[in-house]
């Protein structure tokens, strides 16, 4: 929904329960227009999503979200700053779900903590 457009992936590497990949914004989508004018910041609804596409696409398969227990949101994405960010992804797949946590970050700064689960779709 987002990758291509919103975001790219610019490296992915997955290995049996964990993923890492970075990520390059484009600081020209038109969600930065409304999102906001003058002071663009990534929606936390477009970093929950980012999230679960990167899986997504180390996984092979289409997922949907069923419940997050955290979802702590600790810095603002501004794509003027941070046009290049990186994922850290580690999961395990039980009765059919699948345990997410996860965190957006570059360097030090961490944007995104989540914690949740996900099924096939």
């Amino acid at each position: 929904m987002l990758a291509g457009d919103f975001y790219i992936i610019t490296k992915l590497d997955a290995s049996n329960d964990s993923i890492n990949a970075d990520l390059e914004i484009n600081m020209d989508h038109k969600i930065f227009e409304g999102h906001f004018p003058g002071q663009p910041v990534v929606p936390g609804v477009c970093m929950m999503q980012m999230i679960k596409e990167v899986l997504e696409e180390a996984i092979g398969k289409k997922t949907r979200l069923v419940k997050s227990d955290y979802a702590k949101f600790l810095a603002m994405i501004d794509p003027r700053i941070h046009e290049e960010i990186n994922a850290a992804i580690k999961y395990a797949t039980t009765n059919n779900e699948m345990q997410v946590t996860a965190s957006l970050f570059k360097d030090e700064i961490v944007f995104l903590k989540l914690k949740c689960v996900l099924v096939d779709k």
